[in-house]
């Protein structure tokens, strides 16, 4: 992944509400699946770490994107961002995908 599309994932993960919360209990397996089966309806995905967590947000970050096959956009403060596309239909387009940037 490339800084501009970076940057464009970033600039569309600013509009998003988060949809998950990490707490007390940090990365469960119930809650990696969780996070697997939103990527079915959504490409990105923003999650709020609670002041609960113990973890660090960066770690369960890389974990996560490891787990469920994503890229991990950004951390910021208590915020992850994840991004998987759509294998058949990406409703997400990124700048110069595709080999059509001059």
């Amino acid at each position: 992944m490339t800084s501009k599309q970076r940057a464009y994932l970033k600039s569309l993960a600013s509009k998003i509400t988060p949809v998950f919360q990490v707490g007390k209990f940090s990365l469960t397996p119930e809650f990696t699946e969780a996070v697997s089966q939103a990527f079915n309806n959504n490409e990105l995905i923003k999650i709020a770490v609670l002041k609960n967590c113990a973890d660090d947000p960066n770690e369960i970050g890389q974990i996560l994107a490891e787990r469920t096959h994503s890229h991990l956009v950004q951390v910021i403060g208590k915020k992850i961002v994840l991004y998987k596309p759509d294998k058949d239909k990406p409703r997400i387009v990124l700048p110069g995908a595709g080999g059509t940037e001059k």
